[in-house]
């Protein structure tokens, strides 16, 4: 019988890896397609392809546990559709019904597939999905630079043809204008928002806060002294440097909470010299271009401010939810469909919620939150499980305990940052969201794999 698993290999790692390039997405007649779609649809269909051939239908605990949680998700979603009142709802509805399918598939099907393929394939998930955020942020640095020193639109240059003109092709993100000092004179120059591969910089920046955690606890164990140290610590500044050149408060503010997390277990580390000078000397030069530049100033300024127009809006959003609650308490308005209700008051169309929270509570009503929160629940339970596992590990001396370790801690300071960024986003509806609850599911259970091994 000829062997799938090279193919398969390939294609979970390379959804993985697209998985925050938004950008690229086709729209064959009135849908929207994007590369992550299509390559998370092909590894579902072959896995099952895969499965059907071997007729092996055995699953592990973990992923039937998620598969549990996609039946009753999807149950609680059908019943929004008895509050959908048009044809614009019941288009948007089933796009919604159809995104959460395919993300949730890949889900369940990703987790058994790096279960059943060990700790390597699960090293390798890693890596991809932290492989694709530093192509994009490098797209991202090449994207400033274009539009800074020949003002050139690079997602018309590469995302136009690769997308046949029908990708995102607005280019980096132009925020405004800020004063600066030349030849001694006060002129005013562009500020711009690097948004690279995705469709915002704000979800640029919610995404980069989950390499820079799960990196983190693994660059200071490690420290300078080897190569793989230097080379941790070098993707940890510039994840940094691109999340600061999205301006994005949200990813800043999940970041800032991340790293709360973070700080109790890497106490002893945070506080060693190699650390604090390095830090301390940072923020010394942050002061000193603040001091110096009216530009600095005016941005930073400008976006530290909950007062402007951008944070009344989000901060609007709130106040939508209590009406849809009264009208439609159990289910909802349906999957998807908070756009069609807010084009109906305000007359915009193609306005999302801006937050994951009141999308959840609006289209899916209280049952729908519930429900999800009692899954994300489960997922906190996965990470206590990889913990706890390296616990027994470092008991048992095995070499690897550190990194279970650090895993762990990582993945739980990642996705607390994702939890509170998405107060005014939505980026828990993207694959990469779906792409670390895998990589947690994964791992809790060939943690507990790799104790019994140890145990037996």
């Amino acid at each position: 019988m000829i062997s799938l698993r090279p193919w398969l290999d390939r294609l979970l790692l390379a959804t993985l890896v697209v998985t925050t390039w938004h950008k690229l997405h086709w729209a064959p007649g009135a849908g929207d397609v994007t590369l992550e779609d299509v390559l998370a649809a092909g590894f579902v269909a072959l896995f099952i392809t895969d499965r059907c051939l071997r007729k092996d239908w055995r699953m592990h605990r973990v992923s039937l546990g998620l598969l549990l949680a996609m039946g009753v998700l999807e149950a609680v979603y059908l019943g929004g559709y008895f509050a959908l009142q048009n044809g614009q709802e019941l288009s948007q509805y089933a796009k919604g019904m159809t995104k959460f399918a395919l993300h949730f598939g890949f889900l369940v099907c990703g987790t058994q597939y790096v279960i059943d393929r060990g700790e390597r394939m699960l090293r390798r998930t890693i890596g991809a999905l932290i492989l694709g955020l530093l192509i994009n942020c490098a797209y991202g640095v090449a994207q400033l630079a274009a539009q800074v020193g020949a003002g050139i639109n690079l997602d018309k240059v590469i995302i136009g043809p690769l997308t046949f003109g029908q990708g995102s092709l607005g280019g980096i993100n132009v925020y405004g204008q800020a004063t600066a000092v030349q030849q001694g004179s006060y002129v005013s120059l562009g500020v711009y928002r690097v948004n690279a591969l995705a469709l915002d910089p704000n979800h640029l920046g919610i995404m980069l806060a989950v390499p820079i955690l799960i990196l983190l606890p693994f660059a200071l164990r490690e420290g300078l002294r080897t190569r793989w140290g230097a080379l941790l610590a070098a993707l940890v500044a510039g994840f940094v440097v691109v999340e600061l050149l999205t301006l994005s408060r949200s990813g800043m503010l999940g970041l800032a909470c991340g790293l709360l997390v973070l700080a109790w277990p890497l106490r002893r580390q945070l506080l060693r010299t190699r650390v604090v000078v390095p830090v301390l000397a940072a923020l010394g030069l942050i002061g000193v271009a603040l001091a110096s530049s009216p530009y600095a100033r005016q941005v930073i300024r400008s976006r530290v401010t909950v007062s402007d127009n951008s944070a009344k809006v989000h901060f609007q959003f709130f106040d939508l939810v209590q009406p849809v609650l009264d009208a439609h308490p159990v289910f909802g308005l349906g999957l998807n469909t908070f756009s069609v209700y807010y084009e109906f008051l305000t007359g915009k169309t193609n306005w999302g919620p801006h937050s994951f929270y009141i999308a959840l509570l609006d289209e899916t009503g209280l049952v729908g939150a519930v429900v999800f929160a009692a899954f994300l629940a489960w997922v906190g339970l996965r990470l206590a499980v990889i913990l706890r596992a390296s616990h027994a590990l470092q008991r048992l001396g095995d070499q690897r305990a550190g990194d279970w370790h650090d895993l762990a801690i990582g993945l739980s300071a990642g996705l607390a940052a994702t939890l509170i960024a998405n107060v005014f986003y939505l980026t828990m509806q993207f694959y990469y969201f779906y792409g670390v609850v895998l990589i947690v599911a994964a791992a809790s259970a060939l943690s507990v794999e790799r104790v019994r091994r140890l145990y037996a």
